[in-house]
């Protein structure tokens, strides 16, 4: 406390000078009410004070003021208030917690500074009594050497109390400043609901990473090994097998391009993930099937019905659930793959899956598998994948509409 006492005095101070405005019209409101003179440069009167608390409180409602006191209080009271998030408007309930702190921070702060503008001086004054004396102290004389000496006491005694009241005060304030100034519950809750959105949208971000270069790598691999087993004697096939492995390529580079530009953009406070940042670059969707499938370079045998009725969200899922089906094929079996889309009964099936298991893979899926059932939950949907008695088989099934 004797650490912080300067700057919350200096925070009560702060508090009076503030009040002086208000203390100043209502003096003079005060004098032409009744009808005298109005001292404006000391303004002490106890009834003014009292009738202007209210006014404080009223423009405290509505003034800005709030970023200034959540400075003050961090910066003098040394007050630990969280800093409230970013809102477009104001809600009732912060403003009038506003109001409560600005009318006490100006209130205690009127009280402690007038005091001590009295009580300073005056302990400064009897200080130098024994030495001067030949004065008149509440209708008494006052001559220099011991009978002054009593005054010098009190004097100190009044300004030990002033210590007293200004560290009392300037506690309470602190005490205070984090329930009044720090965020109200529709503020926690707002930001607890904006983070959660950022991280839905940073999962989502990831998923689609790594469903991206996870598919570009599978690609990459199996076309470098098709062209490298075939350069001498077939060039024509190891050209298309280096084309697709370019295009495969030059595709998870935008998307890595894309995810990166959409966190550069978050870390420099520019805005919300899953604002229009996060929406930046084209979004494939079941129409880019087909390209998808040319650039795998797989063996893909496709039995796709009429896709132009699902929604676009659900067309983007599946997608890319069928572009890791499709990753998953290719890495854990060999031979030709079956591919089916349609839709039955109100809902999207797909089903991706080939016979022959390749040796000296893993048969879990990693976590494009997990991706996967993500997306489909997220859906509502249903998920099926893993290994079968002959190789490798995804299906999904995914509800054009929501039940809820």
């Amino acid at each position: 406390m004797r650490r912080n006492l300067p700057r919350r005095w200096a925070c009560l101070v702060l508090g009076g000078a503030l009040l002086m405005p208000y203390m100043m019209v209502g003096v003079l409101l005060s004098g032409l009410v009744h009808g005298r003179p109005a001292d404006v440069l000391l303004p002490l009167e106890v009834g003014v004070f009292v009738a202007m608390l209210p006014v404080v409180a009223v423009t405290g409602l509505f003034l800005p003021v709030r970023a200034l006191e959540l400075n003050a209080a961090q910066g003098l009271l040394g007050a630990r208030v969280e800093t409230p998030p970013r809102q477009a408007g104001r809600s009732w309930q912060e403003r009038r917690r506003t109001a409560a702190w600005f009318t006490l921070h100006l209130g205690v702060g009127g009280v402690v500074s007038g005091c001590t503008l009295a009580i300073v001086p005056f302990t400064m004054f009897t200080l130098v009594l024994p030495f001067t004396g030949g004065t008149r102290m509440l209708g008494m004389d006052v001559g220099p050497g011991w009978p002054a000496v009593g005054w010098t006491l009190a004097g100190l005694a009044l300004l030990a109390a002033l210590v007293v009241l200004a560290a009392g005060a300037g506690e309470l304030l602190a005490r205070l400043a984090p329930v009044l100034l720090g965020p109200t519950p529709a503020e926690r809750l707002a930001a607890a609901e904006e983070r959660a959105r950022t991280l839905a949208e940073r999962n989502r971000l990831a998923r689609e990473l790594h469903d991206s270069v996870g598919h570009a790598l599978s690609v990459v691999t199996l076309q470098a090994a098709a062209a490298g087993k075939v350069l001498d004697r077939d060039p024509g096939t190891a050209r298309t097998a280096l084309a697709a492995i370019e295009h495969s390529a030059r595709a998870a580079l935008e998307d890595l391009d894309h995810v990166l530009g959409v966190l550069r953009h978050e870390a420099l406070g520019e805005g919300a993930l899953d604002g229009e940042a996060g929406r930046r670059g084209p979004q494939a969707t079941l129409a880019d099937l087909g390209a998808l499938v040319d650039a795998s370079g797989a063996e893909v045998r496709q039995d796709v019905g009429d896709l132009s009725g699902v929604p676009a969200m659900v067309s983007r899922e599946a997608y890319r659930i069928l572009q890791e089906a499709l990753t998953n094929a290719i890495r854990h079996g060999h031979g030709p793959v079956r591919l089916t889309a349609a839709v039955e009964d109100g809902e999207l099936c797909l089903e991706v899956a080939n016979d022959g298991r390749r040796a000296g893979t893993s048969l879990t899926g990693g976590r494009g598998v997990a991706g996967m059932r993500e997306r489909v939950r997220l859906l509502r949907g249903d998920l099926q994948a893993g290994p079968t008695e002959g190789g490798w088989q995804v299906t999904a099934r995914l509800p054009l509409r929501s039940s809820a």
